[in-house]
């Protein structure tokens, strides 16, 4: 049987690498269609959890994983030889940035190595993992090369961009359109195919690197803009006007004008990293993104900004940051999920720490986290924990967190996300 008719009978056997915020819910999607899924990682926890049909991702109901593991449609495996039993491989595996914030495309270089061995004549492989364009070319087709296969004839390969949005109960990977860009027109087709078993919609582009900068332009988009948001609310605090007010007043309009927020830093797996995947990238072709690049700059300078005013703030109360009890509320970097990767949160801790602060912190979907060598765990809220702190700084703003009693016990809020919008209390400071 050919590969699109064993896809279009969802008889194709589906391996998907990465069970991360990515992988699994690709993966439980998958297997809800009626493929035979096996969700492939190094992490034994993880996969041990599937195994045992328990969840770990909060946008993923336990229920929907007992059933599908139960049915035999989804598995999980640590070992990559499983490749060769399968018919389709998904790559969703992370791509960070290393210290001097360049990219690091090890975890990709990992997984092909990982599965080249098992690759055979007649399968799919496509890449969803965020990164540069020319990513696929560079590090996914000279190994399968190397192993005599032709791409377009004996495998075939594409890359598709994630388009998860953790947390979000309107769009999620059924409903969001899903872009595909292959190495030739058969694989973008076979890859277009798989995809539509699961999405409503599927928008077919010309190449690999097409695919590839649809990503990063979604995120430099959203970056740019909140950084310019950012720095119009900079600017109106120091001329007295209340910037909350300017968003929802301009959001009026009803054409030519889009609401973007501003905040304590941009957290999350791709809009704080997209940006340096480009600019990296477009070094190679003597081109300077300095417009991205300013944007970057300014979002990281975010944390900064708001450790000035919990010192402004405090300061108005006769109090120094040195020596100050500092409760952070969030540290996911958004609202609703269990995400600290990148979290801005992390980096106000660090910098108030520095500086001489106490610090602790309550999230209500993480229980620990480390910052440099401190270790933190999530204390309760209560009316004796908020009354014994200088001050409490809203980062993340769930909304399953008790914002009357904070304003009501707390000595001094300084609120990075408008959460205390409809509280008129002179306790607090709203950046």
């Amino acid at each position: 049987m050919f590969l699109k008719d064993k896809i279009a009978e969802k008889k194709a056997k589906i391996g998907i690498v990465g069970l991360g915020y990515v992988g699994l819910p690709l993966a439980v999607e998958m297997a809800n269609a009626g493929f035979e899924v096996v969700g492939i990682d190094v992490d034994g926890e993880k996969v041990n959890k599937i195994s045992e049909g328990k969840n770990y991702i909060p946008d993923l109901e336990v229920k929907t994983i007992e059933r599908l593991v139960g049915e035999g449609h989804l598995k999980a495996t640590n070992d990559f030889s499983i490749v060769s039993n399968l018919d389709a491989i998904i790559i969703c595996v992370p791509t960070p940035l290393n210290k001097m914030r360049e990219p690091d495309t090890s975890y990709i270089q990992s997984s092909i190595n990982s599965i080249s061995p098992y690759l055979k004549k007649g399968q799919l492989l496509i890449l969803e993992s965020t990164s540069y364009p020319g990513t696929t070319e560079e590090i996914i087709l000279p190994v399968i090369k190397k192993y005599g296969l032709e791409v377009g004839k004996d495998i075939y390969v594409a890359f598709s961009p994630e388009r998860v949005d953790p947390g979000n109960k309107k769009y999620s990977i059924k409903n969001t359109p899903k872009v595909v860009g292959g190495v030739t027109e058969k694989c973008t087709d076979i890859a277009a195919l798989l995809y539509a078993q699961i999405a409503e919609e599927v928008v077919p582009v010309s190449s690999l690197k097409a695919a590839e900068m649809t990503k990063l332009l979604e995120n430099i988009f959203r970056c740019v803009n909140i950084a310019l948001v950012n720095e119009i609310m900079i600017l109106c605090d120091r001329m007295g006007i209340d910037v909350w007010e300017v968003i929802k007043a301009a959001s009026t309009k009803p054409f030519g004008f889009m609401p973007f927020y501003p905040g304590p830093g941009l957290g999350g797996h791709c809009i704080p990293v997209d940006p340096f995947y480009l600019s990296w990238k477009a070094k190679e072709y003597d081109f300077y993104t300095e417009f991205i690049e300013l944007a970057g700059k300014v979002n990281q300078n975010m944390p900064y900004y708001v450790v000035s005013k919990i010192a402004e703030s405090l300061n108005d109360v006769q109090k120094s940051i040195k020596g100050s009890k500092i409760l952070i509320l969030g540290v996911a970097y958004k609202r609703d999920i269990d995400d600290i990767r990148e979290s801005p949160a992390l980096r106000v801790i660090e910098i108030l720490g520095q500086k001489g602060a106490f610090i602790s912190y309550h999230d209500p979907y993480i229980n620990k986290i480390s910052v440099g060598d401190e270790s933190f765990c999530s204390e309760p809220l209560s009316e004796d924990v908020l009354r014994e702190k200088d001050c409490v700084v809203v980062i993340t703003d769930h909304s399953n967190v008790d914002y009357e009693l904070i304003v009501e016990k707390a000595n001094l809020v300084v609120d990075t996300r408008n959460a205390l919008d409809k509280f008129k209390n002179g306790n607090i400071v709203k950046i």
